[in-house]
C-alpha cells in the first residue's frame, strides 16, 4: 500500500478472529443484495470497534448502458447511495484523475491518504481528499479487490478519528478482502446475469430464465397486445448508405420505437434486422390503452427524429408499426444448442402482416379491429381504414388508423392508475 503517513501505534485487536469476518464467512447466505450486505458489514465493523464513518464499494460491471456502479455508506444510515457509472466514464478526467485508476490497472495494492497532515513530497493528490477533508475525515484508505474473473475493484475506507485508523484496525479491514470480494463477487455475477438477459431478452423473460425455465418447449399461453414495427426501405439504405451511417440509423430508429414501449410497461422481445417485436400482457392494467399511447408516442418520435435529419441533410425514415391482440405462446423454442425465449401463435402472424398492410395504405400507424375493440375511447380516436384480407391469414381482418389529433386528444387524460414501469 502506497502511504503518505506513518502508521498510528499499533492496538491489541484479534483481527482473524473478529465478528465481523465470522459474519461474512457464514452469516450471508441468506443475503441476495450487495447493498443491503455492504450496510450489515459496514454496521458490523464499527460494532467491533473500528471507527468508520463513510465507506464506499466501487465495481465494474457488464452492461449495455453502465461501466460500474458506486456504493456509498455512511453511518446511521440503513441504506447505501447507490450511483451508476456510464461506460465512457472510463475515458473522462473524474476517473483518470481518481485513486481508482491505479488500483484498477494494478500500479499499486493499496493507497492510503493521512488527511490531517501535510502531504508527503511525491505523493499524489487526489481530488477526492478535498472533499473528505470538508467532511472531517483525517485517514482515507483505498484497496482493491481481486476477482477470481481477474478484474480488479476497489473498496475505500475512512475515519474522523483523532490520529486515523490504528494499524490493527487497518488489519482487521485486510483481513475481510478477500472473503468481502468473493461474496460479492457471486452477486455482481447474478446481476451481471439478470442485466444482460434483460438487454437482450427482455426485463420479464429474462427473470423467468433466470427462474429455471429454460427447458425447449416450454411455456405458457398468454393474452397479449401484440406490437410489430419495421423500417421502411431498410434494404436499399444498407446498400446505398455506409456501414457507420447505416447503424447509426437504425439504431435511432430502434431508440425511438423502444423508448416508449419500456416507458408504458411492455417487454421488448427481439429485434429482426428492422424489425421489433414487442408485447403488453393482457394480464397487467389497461395494456392495450398503454400499447396504444407507446404507439402514439413513438409516431411523435419518429416525427421530431426526422426533423433532424432533415435539418442534418439526412434522409428521412420511414416506418410501420401494427398493433394486434391475441392469444400467444411464450416460452423456449429454438435448437438445442440455440434457444429462443419469444412468442409464436396465429395473432403474432397478424400483427406482422399488418405492418406489412400498413405499407399499401400509406399508414404507418394501424391497428387490428380486435386491438380496437379492447382499446377504450377507441371510437374518439381511431378511424376504420376497412376489412383486408392479411397474407396466411384465412379471415380478413378489420383495420383501424388513429386520427391524425389522436394523441392530442388524449394528452390531457392522465395516465391509468397502477401502470406497472419498467
Amino acid at each position: 500500500m502506497t502511504d503518505d503517513a506513518s502508521d498510528p501505534p499499533a492496538a491489541s485487536w484479534p483481527s482473524r478472529r473478529s465478528e465481523a469476518l465470522a459474519w461474512l464467512v457464514n452469516g450471508v447466505a441468506d443475503q441476495p443484495f450487495l447493498d443491503n450486505l455492504f450496510v450489515e458489514l459496514c454496521e458490523r465493523l464499527r460494532d467491533s470497534g473500528v471507527p468508520l464513518d463513510r465507506a464506499t464499494l466501487h465495481l465494474r460491471t457488464l452492461h449495455p448502458q453502465f461501466g460500474g456502479a458506486t456504493i456509498r455508506w455512511i453511518p446511521g444510515s440503513k441504506d447505501v447511495t447507490f450511483t451508476s457509472v456510464d461506460r465512457g466514464v472510463w475515458q473522462r478526467p473524474d476517473y483518470l484523475l481518481s485513486p481508482l485508476k491505479p488500483l484498477y490497472e494494478g500500479e499499486v495494492e493499496g493507497i492510503r491518504a493521512r488527511l490531517d497532515l501535510p502531504k508527503p513530497e511525491g505523493a499524489p493528490s487526489y481530488a477526492i481528499y478535498d472533499e473528505l477533508r470538508a467532511l472531517g475525515l483525517v485517514d482515507y484508505v483505498a484497496l482493491p479487490m481481486q476477482f477470481v474473473s481477474g478484474t480488479r475493484h476497489a473498496c475505500t475506507w475512512s475515519t474522523r478519528q483523532s490520529g486515523g485508523f490504528t494499524t490493527a484496525q487497518l488489519q482487521a479491514i485486510a483481513d475481510l478482502l478477500p472473503v468481502l470480494a468473493m461474496v460479492i463477487e457471486i452477486r455482481l455475477n447474478r446481476r451481471i446475469t439478470k442485466n444482460i438477459l434483460e438487454a437482450y431478452v427482455g426485463k420479464r423473460s429474462g427473470a423467468r430464465i433466470l427462474a429455471g425455465e429454460i427447458d425447449r418447449g416450454t411455456g405458457e399461453t398468454i393474452a397479449a397486445a401484440i406490437w410489430h414495427c419495421d423500417l421502411r426501405g431498410f434494404t436499399m439504405l444498407s446498400e446505398r448508405w455506409p456501414r457507420d451511417d447505416v447503424i447509426a440509423s437504425l439504431n435511432a430508429y430502434f431508440d425511438t420505437m423502444a423508448a416508449p414501449v419500456v416507458e408504458a410497461g411492455g417487454e421488448i422481445l427481439k429485434f429482426i434486422g428492422d424489425a421489433m417485436l414487442a408485447i403488453f400482457p393482457m394480464d397487467e392494467e389497461r395494456a392495450c390503452e398503454r400499447a396504444f399511447r407507446a404507439a402514439l408516442d413513438a409516431d411523435a418520435g419518429m416525427a421530431a427524429l426526422n426533423a433532424e435529419r432533415r435539418a442534418a441533410g439526412q434522409d428521412e425514415l420511414a416506418f410501420g408499426l401494427a398493433l394486434h391482440v391475441g392469444d400467444v405462446m411464450w416460452g423456449n423454442i429454438g435448437a438445442q444448442q440455440r434457444l429462443d425465449f419469444t412468442v409464436i401463435g396465429p395473432a403474432v402472424n397478424v400483427a406482422s402482416r399488418l405492418d406489412e398492410l400498413s405499407k399499401e395504405l400509406r399508414r404507418p400507424l394501424v391497428v387490428s379491429g380486435d386491438f380496437a375493440g379492447r382499446c377504450s375511447r377507441a371510437s374518439e380516436v381511431l378511424e376504420r381504414l376497412g376489412s383486408y384480407p392479411l397474407r396466411g391469414v384465412e379471415e380478413a381482418v378489420e383495420v383501424f388508423a388513429p386520427l391524425p389529433d389522436a394523441r392530442q386528444r388524449l394528452a390531457g387524460i392522465s395516465e391509468p392508475p397502477g401502470v406497472a414501469r419498467a
